[in-house]
């Protein structure tokens, strides 16, 4: 098992931007597929983005793509989510996911940790 700890949301405006940052102890993060998801208010749980353990493969949810980007840096372990262009629909509790495989998924039921989330919120 992994801990996963996001930060850096917030409150923004709409049109501008925050990096989310999730920090991974337990498990050699390099092993790890990483992800994030969201859930908006009253709203079900969405995919957002996700990145292979090495970084060269990313997808991206239909909503954030060309707004969002993922990336990692193993020697930190940490992987992070830089959010801009940021909309009202925005607007959701972030969560930062890792599975012990190769590949990332866009499902959830795939990740077998989970952070706590981090809120962000963007005003109109």
């Amino acid at each position: 098992q992994v801990q996963l700890v996001e930060s850096g949301g917030g409150l923004v405006q709409a049109g501008g931007s925050l990096r989310l940052s999730c920090a991974a102890s337990g498990r050699t993060f390099s092993s790890l597929a990483m992800g994030w998801f969201r859930q908006g208010p009253g709203k079900e749980r969405e995919f957002v983005a996700a990145i292979s353990r090495n970084g060269g493969l990313t997808y991206y949810g239909d909503s954030v793509k060309g707004r969002f980007t993922i990336t990692r840096d193993n020697g930190k372990n940490t992987v992070f989510l830089q959010m801009n262009s940021l909309k009202p629909e925005d607007t959701a509790v972030y969560y930062c996911t890792g599975r012990g495989a190769s590949y990332p998924s866009r499902v959830g039921y795939e990740y077998d940790s989970w952070g706590q989330g981090t809120q962000v919120t963007v005003s109109s």
